[in-house]
């Protein structure tokens, strides 16, 4: 029920995923609004976290909500995954609250793909979970994003890296430089390939496979690169139309570039997985379409077979670190 295309195509992307990925897709929300299932489960729920609701608060009010009802499903075995385009704040208080956390894990982040055409992505995490973070945190986050890339995306050693404004551990705030020691002392484990500070020019690199930073720099960073990728295709389509010498040239160029755009559409990847909480939870962007949904479904199946879930609870167990 949440999202800005909501309902009609997170239903559509539902049943596309349901017919194209062969899952079983269970439809949570107001059956009224939902219109034609196409033959899904619903879920019945009464009530809907809109995205201008304070998370916390809404979770413990409207606890017939469609995304409550989504994570108590997950909880009680019901659905194997989560996936929401709704209030991201929401659907973490959601899962949190319902599904629990990882045993040792202080706070759950979320781990977001960034394209890097023609290598695997760059995970970055936190991408909006928590805006202010302790090192210890940081390090956790370490931990389970090293995890993370190295199940979802077969990556045998994941290249860890902390965000901040230079490569020397003396460069940046506080926290950086209080979590670069800790990294670099080999507080997360045997695991965990630290590599250093990396800056934000090394997100879209294949220099590292792993992003750790807080919260709030992690959203700024990632919000960044979206409206920069999408100021890029303007700008390119644009050029392409200015005259009748771009046109010819856009009508060779054109089909050489749209597997780059694809591969920078962040539709492509569907969604960012919230780890730390007991149970898959998969966050797709506030304007996902069908597409969008379909390939975050795709997400989630994956990580149930990969039993990421399982893996983390590991890589967490191997090296605690206290919150």
């Amino acid at each position: 029920m949440g999202g800005d295309r909501a309902p009609d195509e997170i239903v559509a992307g539902a049943r596309r995923a349901a017919e194209e990925l062969g899952v079983d897709v269970v439809l949570v929300g107001d059956p009224g609004r939902i219109g034609d299932p196409g033959g899904l489960e619903v879920i019945s729920s009464a009530s809907v976290i809109e995205m201008h609701d304070d998370p916390a608060a809404a979770v413990r009010t409207k606890k017939d909500s469609s995304l409550v009802r989504a994570a108590e499903a997950v909880r009680d075995g019901r659905a194997g995954a989560m996936v929401s385009a709704g209030n991201t704040g929401a659907t973490m208080a959601s899962a949190l609250l319902r599904m629990g956390r990882i045993k040792g894990v202080a706070r759950p982040a979320i781990a977001t793909p960034i394209p890097v055409p023609g290598h695997t992505p760059t995970i970055v995490l936190d991408a909006g979970a928590n805006a202010a973070c302790s090192p210890a945190w940081l390090v956790q986050f370490a931990q389970m994003g090293s995890a993370y890339a190295r199940h979802r995306f077969s990556i045998a050693r994941p290249r860890v890296g902390l965000l901040s404004i230079g490569e020397e551990p003396s460069k940046g705030t506080a926290l950086v430089k209080e979590t670069h020691e800790l990294l670099a002392g080999g507080a997360a484990g045997p695991d965990v390939s630290f590599i250093g500070n990396v800056e934000g020019r090394d997100v879209m690199s294949d220099d590292v496979d792993v992003v750790v930073t807080d919260g709030f720099t992690g959203n700024v960073v990632l919000k960044t690169i979206e409206g920069s990728l999408r100021f890029a295709m303007r700008a390119v389509l644009t050029a392409f139309d200015a005259d009748e010498a771009a046109r010819a040239a856009g009508e060779v160029l054109l089909p050489a570039l749209l597997p780059l755009a694809a591969d920078l559409d962040p539709e492509t990847y569907g969604g960012a997985m919230l780890l730390g909480v007991n149970g898959v939870c998969i966050i797709s962007h506030g304007s996902s379409s069908a597409r969008a949904i379909v390939n975050a479904v795709g997400v989630a199946r994956d990580a149930l077979e990969a039993d990421l879930v399982g893996r983390l609870v590991a890589s967490i167990g191997s090296a605690p670190v206290g919150a």
